[in-house]
């Protein structure tokens, strides 16, 4: 398949020009990212006792070059999380006298891997990494061009996986190396706890009144890791940028409203997911009251809790939220199960982003959404032939009575788009991230810049689209490591370039402008303006609002 070198939208039969479109130009202050060069027949890896040995605040660590970048994997940043420690906030990790050698990633949360690798086009196209899980798990990655005291910018990464699944390293696009040497930064990513080990809120049952937030006070040790440390591996402390996607993105949004992240990140990225508020204290408290009584435990017991075996306490959660569904309805909440807690304590119990004079009004935030988040037919090839009859009858059941209206409304916004296009636009929508721009937008501070990636691969016979992460590797530089998202080669590439440079500006200066990009405005909710990331990116005015007025 011939990919088309048309703007996604152009080919969906919306007219450009009547959106405001700002096409590809030169752009004002531009900050270069440094251009990698061609390596020569020489040796690439350096490993051995004297070389990569940098300082920590707990013992020195032990790391090696590959291509001219530093590495040091599996850091400990906390202490391991079982037993005293489970559903208690992160301790420091003990000292060490000789040098640790962190050559390795630290291990994978716990989590449910059964089956994990059981859909081959998901193994196959996500190319998922999953190392030992445990919960010694408090561990940290690090790439940086050199140790010395440039004091480089600092991009600190959260996995996707729902607050539930995934680790730092899961899919090879989230690897720092490429983006490092690009842009002159330093690269971390972080394993923390995840699902019912790291939010179950058991304050009502006797238990720590923050223990529905350790996961999330897990990622604020290890930014406080970063604010002590990260000057001897060449960072800035004080130039810090937080960036996610999916569960990542939400895990963003959710520090920029906890107290204790405050000062420890200056700007944030959220890419295919945001949260504008914490799960249900009431619902919360209660869960953890059944997860209890599932345990054949009484309130107070945490002890005992605390000796179950992982794997069977996560099976003892899940039962308890099985059991709670019928709460979780009352109390109007969609999803139940285990995500950060309004606590009021370690996370703002209302709605985040609506206090102008919170911290996190004067972090700038850029925000990212794909056309395809989920297409129905990536594979399943027959799908490609359904009518918008069809779709309306199989998308009914989530959307009800409204869904006559919904197709149609989008059918008229996108009048070239075939009727399994219009399925994934609808059930991709972007709902969610233009509430969470308009409600950072309100707070009139900082600005928020909003993209929306179309770029498809021509993979699966052009089936996959754009879809759920494809963006990340295109923001990392690493579309040329993650093949089973781009194909690789010079196209993807060319947006690549674009992508990561203006990433990378806006890392160091809070504004992605100069970095290959058309001019990008900030977003504002009356203009609803909207970086369109494909082979020729442009800026738009909110191109899909008349569509998604239907899904209000």
């Amino acid at each position: 398949m011939k990919p088309s070198r048309r703007n996604f939208l152009q080919s969906l039969g919306v007219g450009v020009a009547s959106l405001g479109v700002a096409h590809e130009t030169v752009a004002t202050a531009s900050i270069p990212p440094k251009k990698v060069k061609p390596a020569g027949d020489e040796q690439l890896l350096f490993v051995g006792d004297n070389i990569a040995i940098a300082d920590t605040e707990y013992g020195k660590v032990r790391g090696f070059i590959l291509r001219g970048i530093h590495q040091f994997l599996g850091v400990p940043y906390g202490a391991d999380t079982s037993g005293k420690n489970r559903f208690m906030p992160p301790q420091k990790p003990a000292s060490w006298t000789e040098v640790r050698p962190t050559l390795w990633w630290g291990n994978s949360a716990p989590q449910i891997m059964e089956k994990r690798y059981a859909n081959v086009y998901a193994s196959f196209v996500d190319h998922w990494n999953y190392d030992d899980v445990s919960e010694d798990c408090l561990k940290l990655n690090v790439w940086t061009p050199a140790l010395d005291s440039q004091k480089r910018p600092v991009v600190v990464w959260l996995h996707g996986g729902g607050f539930v699944n995934g680790n730092a390293i899961e899919q090879d696009g989230y690897h720092g190396e490429n983006l490092s040497r690009l842009g002159n930064v330093v690269f971390c990513s972080i394993n923390h706890r995840l699902g019912s080990l790291g939010y179950t809120h058991l304050k009502a049952a006797g238990g720590h009144p923050e223990s529905g937030n350790v996961g999330n006070l897990d990622m604020v040790a290890a930014l406080e890791w970063v604010k002590k440390n990260i000057a001897n591996f060449g960072g800035d402390p004080n130039n810090v940028t937080i960036i996610g996607q999916s569960g990542g993105g939400a895990k963003v949004t959710t520090l920029m409203n906890m107290p204790a992240a405050k000062g420890l990140f200056h700007k944030a990225v959220a890419l295919s997911g945001s949260s504008l508020a914490g799960t249900n204290k009431e619902y919360a408290e209660k869960l953890g009251l059944k997860v209890m009584e599932e345990a054949g435990l009484k309130p107070g017991e945490i002890d005992k809790l605390q000796q179950i075996p992982w794997r069977q306490y996560i099976d003892i959660a899940n039962r308890a939220v099985d059991k709670m569904a019928d709460e979780a309805k009352r109390l109007n909440i969609q999803r139940g199960g285990y995500s950060p807690v309004a606590d009021g304590v370690s996370m703002n119990g209302g709605a985040f982003f609506s206090d102008p004079n919170h911290f996190s009004a004067d972090i700038p935030l850029m925000i990212c959404s794909t056309f395809h988040e989920q297409n129905p037919s990536r594979t399943d090839a027959s799908l490609e032939k359904v009518s918008l009859a069809d779709v309306k009858e199989k998308i009914k059941p989530r959307f009800g009575d409204k869904t006559s209206d919904i197709v149609d409304a989008y059918a008229k916004n996108f009048p070239k788009a075939k009727p399994v296009e219009i399925w994934a636009l609808i059930v991709s929508n972007r709902k969610n991230a233009i509430a969470a721009a308009d409600a950072k937008a309100s707070q009139q501070k900082a600005p928020v810049y909003v993209a929306w990636f179309g770029w498809q691969p021509p993979l699966f016979d052009g089936r996959m689209r754009a879809f759920h992460c494809d963006d990340i590797c295109f923001w990392f530089y690493n579309t040329d490591l993650m093949l089973t998202h781009t194909g690789g080669g010079k196209r993807p590439r060319a947006l690549s370039e674009k992508m990561a440079g203006s990433f990378l500006n806006f890392v160091k200066t809070g504004n992605p402008n100069g970095g290959g990009l058309p001019n990008w405005k900030p977003y504002t909710s009356q203009n609803g303006e909207t970086m369109i990331l494909d082979d020729s990116p442009a800026l738009a005015n909110d191109p899909d609002r008349e569509a998604r007025k239907a899904l209000a």
